[in-house]
């Protein structure tokens, strides 16, 4: 028989077991409940520093495991803590994909995605998720984009961005001054509302829809570039298409070509008015443009099927 010295041990040890999985368990929830709480927050943030939500969508997996295993008790501030695990993974995975473009076949655009009427309401973020920024954000380092994506985007402190790309606060500055810079240079002229963009997109759609050159024309600025990315799976320009003319024979030849399965949809991709491309309605082509002074500047024609996964459902996008 045991001693009652011995069944007190036992009982001790059973009930620090105890304790000690239930705090595990209280750590684990609390852990998940942070992580859930922030992920929209963790993966706009990956998405715009990658323009691909494949790869944002790997950026938050391998954030949660090393979340998994950090110690709450030693956090201070929990979403600065997961925006700085996710920055750190973003760019270690930004330039892997640096390398990956290197060997794309044609032009490389950003990941579409079909978002939220709510991300619209935001005139910042959708401004710095369009496709036009995305395209301009592809210009920076990863260190440039990742410091101007978190500071002026998300408005996060020099210190908390410090601490996310392991420079200093005074060279984050300069990073974010010269990021700013180069940005401001490249981006569109002016702040363009998606109620002017969207009279664009039906204009054009009339255009193409009737065959009519000379309408089409008078939305084109006279050095509009046409980008396409087919990633050698669909067939698509493999360089930048640029004039108004040359542009415009190109869109009205091809889509005459199948207008008989094809249809125009109109679509809220990246914050802003798009339009999608269907045949025999499945989704072939996503089409988003940039406007300067009123007229389109840029055609951003996605039919890569690899990049078409999160145009079936809206993506929750947060700042």
């Amino acid at each position: 028989m045991k001693s009652e010295r011995t069944e007190g041990t036992e009982r001790t040890e059973l009930a620090e077991r105890t304790e000690r999985t239930e705090r595990t368990e209280r750590t684990e929830d609390t852990a998940t409940e942070a992580f859930v709480a922030h992920r929209n927050l963790l993966f706009t943030v990956a998405y715009e520093m990658l323009g691909s939500a494949a790869d944002a969508e790997d950026v938050l997996q391998e954030t949660w495991l090393r979340w998994a295993g950090v110690d709450l008790g030693t956090v201070r501030d929990r979403r600065a803590y997961l925006v700085r695990i996710t920055t750190r993974q973003a760019l270690s995975r930004l330039r892997t994909l640096g390398r990956r473009k290197e060997s794309y076949v044609g032009s490389w655009l950003p990941e579409p995605l079909l978002t939220a009427p709510d991300v619209a309401e935001d005139a910042e973020l959708a401004d710095s998720v369009s496709m036009a920024m995305m395209l301009v954000l592809e210009t920076l380092t990863p260190t440039e984009r990742a410091v101007f994506v978190l500071r002026d985007v998300f408005d996060l402190p020099y210190d908390e961005i410090a601490e996310a790309v392991e420079k200093s606060p005074a060279a984050v500055r300069q990073i974010a001054h010269r990021a700013r810079a180069h940005v401001a240079a490249r981006r569109p002229r002016g702040t363009v509302s998606p109620t002017e963009t969207r009279d664009a997109l039906d204009a054009f759609q009339r255009a193409v829809e009737t065959g009519d050159l000379q309408s089409l024309l008078d939305i084109l600025a006279p050095d509009v570039v046409l980008l396409g990315d087919g990633g050698g799976v669909k067939k698509a320009v493999l360089r930048p298409i640029v004039g108004a003319d040359k542009v415009a024979r190109l869109l009205l030849g091809g889509l005459g070509k199948v207008a008989g399965a094809a249809s125009l949809r109109p679509a809220q991709v990246n914050g802003y008015p798009a339009l999608t491309l269907r045949l025999d309605g499945e989704l072939d082509t996503v089409v988003a443009v940039r406007i300067d002074d009123g007229l389109i500047t840029g055609f951003y024609a996605v039919r890569n099927p690899e990049k078409l996964s999160h145009m079936q459902q809206e993506t929750a996008l947060r700042r």
